[in-house]
């Protein structure tokens, strides 16, 4: 060939099996020449993958692949730019429809994607498929992805929960199907979850011309990153509430430790970034979905890096920092965000409050903060 084509290419996501069907099929009948490819992952557990291509008149081609070191997505991954490749190599296909396995993740596959970007594919846009009936549901679901049969691997340690969280938080459209279980509080719940998103009925026109739209890999994963996440603002519509919490003082570790089980199963929904007393220098992540929570440590907040470093801190890390300086503290704060239908607002106001350090334990500065109860050793130092 003296000339290769650049497939556009979309990912459609999402735990919603029927609705992440309905877009598929709605994009293979709307934008001619388009094709779907899937990994079925649900045979993994006998050793294979199913490929499966198909178009608008039905399956072109089904074929298997092994498992990479005993993980589906592993395999997923390893084949699914070269039959990419192939299909941009054919120059027949006008739109590759990337439908992902239920637990599989846009973020993961939309990188893959991005790094082989250039003269033979672009990632054009990732679309997750929602039944806004279903999304309350999957949002308080904390059984384990291996409970439900939808682990992707041996050592998948994921909830449907926050598995369906991440699926509908990054992506930067969301296809709606129409639910006539659906009513007004689940729509708000959506929309509350989820503010900056473009949502398109699955059936509409509109969904072609989203699948387009154009996607930038590296905004996405910076709107996601706890450090400069985009994270909802307050709200209150339909019986679903959105808290945003924002405080300057560090939590007291151990009085914070003791109350995560309120905390977390307070909200369908929170997430954030906060910072612990004893740990000053330490920016934490806070991911709770389905009552289960994950702490973790987002790195250096910036206020505790030499000048020099700032030279290798992404723009936009750097822009979200000045954007919530402090003349004492710097970026560190406590920036935490909660959704749910029917939240207790001021009982959880009053929790977070009570988890602060008090005036006394503030006074005594960094130097008296080492000394607090290391509470959170077994959460963070575990991970390492």
């Amino acid at each position: 060939m003296d000339h290769l084509h650049q497939l556009p290419v979309v990912i459609v996501a999402g735990m919603h099996a029927d609705a992440r069907k309905e877009v598929v099929e709605r994009l293979l009948r709307t934008v001619p020449g388009s094709a779907a490819l899937h990994h079925d992952l649900a045979g993994a557990r006998d050793g294979t993958v199913l490929r499966i291509v198909r178009d608008a008149s039905g399956t072109v081609s089904r074929g298997e692949t092994p498992l990479v070191n005993d993980c589906a997505c592993c395999a997923l991954r390893e084949d699914l730019v070269p039959e990419l490749e192939r299909m941009a190599d054919s120059g027949l296909t006008r739109l590759a429809v990337v439908e992902l396995w239920d637990s599989v993740e846009p973020k993961a596959m939309a990188e893959v994607i991005a790094a082989h970007d250039g003269d033979r594919m672009v990632l054009t846009s990732v679309i997750t498929a929602v039944d806004p009936a279903l999304v309350l549901p999957c949002l308080a679901n904390g059984d384990d992805l291996a409970e439900a049969g939808l682990a992707a691997a041996p050592t998948d340690q994921r909830t449907v929960g926050d598995t369906w969280a991440r699926q509908l938080e990054y992506a930067p459209v969301l296809a709606v199907v129409d639910s006539d279980e659906a009513d007004d509080e689940d729509h708000a719940l959506l929309t509350q979850l989820h503010p900056t998103a473009r949502r398109v009925p699955a059936g509409s026109v509109e969904l072609a011309r989203a699948a387009f739209a154009g996607f930038d890999v590296e905004a996405a994963a910076a709107a996601q990153h706890p450090a400069c996440a985009l994270l909802p603002h307050d709200a209150d519509d339909a019986g679903v509430t959105t808290l945003v919490w924002h405080r300057r003082r560090p939590f007291h570790p151990e009085r914070l430790y003791q109350a995560l089980e309120d905390l977390c199963c307070a909200a369908a929904r929170s997430r954030g970034r906060f910072w612990l007393a004893d740990r000053p220098d330490t920016l934490l992540a806070w991911d709770a979905a389905g009552g289960a929570l994950c702490v973790e440590s987002a790195g250096p907040w910036l206020a505790s890096l030499p000048d020099a470093a700032w030279e290798m801190v992404p723009p936009v890390r750097r822009a979200a920092a000045a954007l919530d300086w402090h003349p004492e503290h710097g970026d560190c704060c406590q920036h935490l965000v909660f959704t749910s239908p029917g939240l207790d607002r001021d009982g959880l106001e009053r929790l977070l409050e009570s988890c602060l350090l008090t005036d006394e334990e503030y006074a005594a500065g960094r130097d008296g903060w080492k000394h607090l109860p290391a509470a959170f050793d077994s959460l963070l130092d575990s991970v390492a």
